[in-house]
């Protein structure tokens, strides 16, 4: 029996995975693959806008309420989700956060990575998180990490994920993926992130540009799609 594959999805704050990346999550659980996702924060200071206009707000009930619904909505997509804490606005990532990354990559040894572009002037939290992503994957397969460790590990293909405002973040994706089989699954899961409601409507109007755009130049009849940008060259046999 095949060894069972893994996707992994490093994202900033817990909207993040869902608006950007929960079709590729839910489409890929749907195939078989375990999906985790790390979460880098709770969004607690600057991703939960509606949380803090409930009376008698607190950062400790704002950060329980985005963390029940990462996990709600992370659940729905079929996948995993483990948090790392590390506040928002910005993110503070310790030498502990890069330790235990790494050792994720070396555990999973995922056959992609999903997280943000590398650019984003409006939300630095975003870009810090892709770096964070990039370095831990080139570090884990240093040998001398933990040179004594068992793993079998090599660095994955590794995808950006759509950006809020692309036009403002450099960000030219070159492969849409056609996610109609998990939309309804993933539009779910935009309803169970009440604290970013205003959001819904908008990432709903995303997936139907990129499914249109993605069928127009593919042929490909499809509704809906999200858009990724590939960071390294792939390796071909042929033009295609």
């Amino acid at each position: 029996m095949p060894e069972q594959q893994t996707g992994l999805v490093i994202t900033a704050h817990p909207g993040d995975f869902v608006w950007r990346a929960g079709g590729a999550i839910a489409l890929h659980a749907k195939r078989g693959y375990r999906i985790k996702i790390v979460c880098l924060s709770f969004g607690e200071r600057g991703e939960s806008q509606f949380a803090w206009k409930e009376p008698g707000a607190t950062l400790a009930k704002v950060k329980a309420g985005r963390k029940d619904e990462a996990e709600r909505a992370a659940s729905l997509l079929g996948a995993e989700i483990e948090f790392f804490d590390c506040g928002d606005y910005p993110l503070d990532l310790t030498e502990q956060h890069y330790d235990r990354m790494v050792d994720i990559y070396r555990e999973t040894n995922p056959a992609f990575v999903l997280t943000h572009a590398l650019e984003d002037p409006y939300n630095f939290d975003h870009p810090s998180a892709a770096h964070f992503a990039q370095e831990t994957r080139v570090v884990a397969q240093a040998m001398g990490h933990k040179p004594n460790a068992k793993y079998k590990y090599s660095a994955p293909p590794l995808f950006l994920f759509e950006p809020h405002q692309p036009e403002m973040c450099n960000y030219k994706p070159n492969l849409i993926l056609k996610i109609d089989e998990v939309w309804e699954q993933k539009y779910k899961a935009f309803q169970i992130l009440a604290a970013q409601k205003h959001l819904w409507a908008y990432y709903e109007r995303v997936a139907l540009n990129r499914g249109m755009q993605g069928s127009r130049n593919t042929g490909v009849p499809m509704t809906y799609g999200e858009a990724y940008q590939r960071l390294f060259p792939t390796v071909e046999e042929e033009l295609k």
